[in-house]
């Protein structure tokens, strides 16, 4: 199972300090949310760990090793995988080619292969495509796999983003409101998806502002308020603490 702990991680921009000195781990299986108001510092916290924002401090380990200052593409080689707040599909590919594009992440071909279109070449390719149809129908969307995803229905292209990390085979990730702008028939299927995901052996990590999904699926909730963590336990310990009533109402929980 992945281990994956922010240590002491603070970020800078000019004089705003949007985290400071943020500690927790995601590994054992759990599926973690990450919560607070907006402007908390959630996304920066994506945004660090997956190589697009440095740290000012601290450090980030992921299996033991740390990942603080690597390239976004290898950080997502070593199985580190996201969707984002803003849906970001290569909008005028097909649905399957989408999946394939995170799925050549573990492609053992080089330019040379694919230049030459050699024998073994073609068998991965094919490999390739039958893993991202694969995770197209673990998302319930492989019926969709030849359309071109700018022509799907949003709700659909938010499981093909999902789709897509998957292809990659992960073991942790990340996922940002990934039910934001859904339904609650939808957001109630998502968190059967995010329980199946979790059962796969992939660790997860949930930015969602909708509280019925995260107090629904996750096993250990991390609050954060004004880049510092406030508290962490499971949904029960969250609902009843003081400081995350008085961060989300903005006034003492006895007033």
């Amino acid at each position: 199972m992945a281990h994956l702990e922010l240590k002491n991680i603070s970020v800078r921009f000019g004089g705003l300090l949007a985290l400071s000195s943020l500690s927790f781990t995601i590994g054992d299986g759990r599926v973690v949310g990450l919560i607070g108001p907006n402007g908390a510092g959630k996304t920066t916290v994506f945004n660090v760990l997956t190589g697009v924002y440095q740290a000012s401090e601290g450090d980030v380990v992921f299996d033991g090793e740390s990942i603080l200052g690597k390239r976004p593409y290898v950080i997502f080689e070593k199985g580190i995988a996201r969707t984002f707040q803003n849906i970001r599909l290569f909008s005028a590919m097909t649905a399957v080619e989408n999946a394939m594009v995170a799925r050549h992440c573990r492609s053992g071909k080089g330019v040379v292969g694919s230049l030459l279109r050699t024998r073994s070449q073609k068998r991965e390719e094919a490999f390739i495509r039958e893993k991202a149809l694969e995770a197209l129908a673990f998302m319930g969307v492989d019926k969709y796999a030849d359309d071109v995803a700018s022509s799907l229905p949003y709700g659909l292209q938010r499981r093909l983003e999902i789709a897509r990390a998957i292809a990659s085979e992960p073991k942790v990730l990340l996922l940002d409101e990934p039910a934001a702008g859904m339904n609650p028939s939808e957001s109630s299927e998502l968190m059967k998806d995010i329980s199946r995901i979790s059962e796969l052996g992939i660790d997860v990590l949930l930015v969602e502002h909708d509280m019925k999904v995260v107090m629904g699926v996750c096993d250990h909730i991390v609050c954060v308020d004004h880049g510092v963590k406030i508290a962490e336990g499971d949904s029960q310990e969250i609902q009843n603490n003081p400081k995350v009533i008085e961060a989300y109402l903005g006034q003492p929980a006895n007033q």
